[in-house]
């Protein structure tokens, strides 16, 4: 199995506060996403070329409360305390040649979009958001028809207390990118963009 970068996500409190927060900070404006009624979520997009892109995500407060948690942790108290001091840069994904539905690997779709996706049952972050979860595109991925506004990864820092076991996963999945790998006390995500306006980092 072979795996590449899919996508970076950045959870915020309201949409609209997560996009305006990374909108200031790229100095492009992301494009519309949609809804994921699994979830009770919904999302911005933004390309960062032809094989990768960046959401912003929130709780939908038009949506009825879903049955089954909600994804990247988003109902639990942790994740709301943490985004009570803003949107941040909370997890990635990674694209894989295939994935066999599961309990913990969902087919999900929004839009013209369908895909497979791991997910736990209780809506945890693998690795508190540092090791990535996986999907597997069953429609053509959104990077084929975002509008590309000339922004690009050029590195993602993972930080970890076990960064040994880290590395493991990603070699498991003969990860193909530029991750950075770091020892730390706790997780946490740093992404290198290359933007119209120069470097930032989320």
């Amino acid at each position: 199995m072979t795996a590449h970068l899919d996508h970076l996500v950045i959870a915020a409190r309201t949409l609209d506060e997560g996009r305006a927060w990374l909108e200031g900070r790229v100095g492009v404006s992301m494009q519309p996403g949609g809804t994921h009624d699994t979830f009770g979520t919904h999302n911005a997009v933004l390309s960062l070329g032809p094989d990768a892109y960046l959401e912003v995500i929130a709780v939908d407060p038009d949506a009825p409360v879903p049955p089954r948690s909600r994804w990247f942790a988003l109902d639990t108290d942790e994740m709301r305390g943490r985004l009570e001091a803003g949107p941040a840069l909370i997890h990635w994904v990674a694209a894989v040649e295939g994935l066999t539905p599961s309990a913990d690997v969902l087919e999900l779709s929004r839009g013209d979009n369908r895909w497979r996706l791991t997910v736990a049952t209780d809506g945890a972050l693998p690795m508190y958001g540092v090791a990535p979860s996986l999907i597997h595109w069953l429609s053509p991925p959104p990077p084929t028809r975002l509008e590309d506004a000339g922004v690009r990864l050029v590195k993602l820092q993972l930080g970890t207390a076990h960064p040994d076991r880290l590395r493991a996963r990603l070699d498991a999945l003969e990860f193909d990118g530029e991750v950075e790998v770091y020892e730390a006390p706790q997780a946490e995500l740093r992404a290198v963009l290359q933007t119209p306006g120069g470097l930032v980092t989320l």
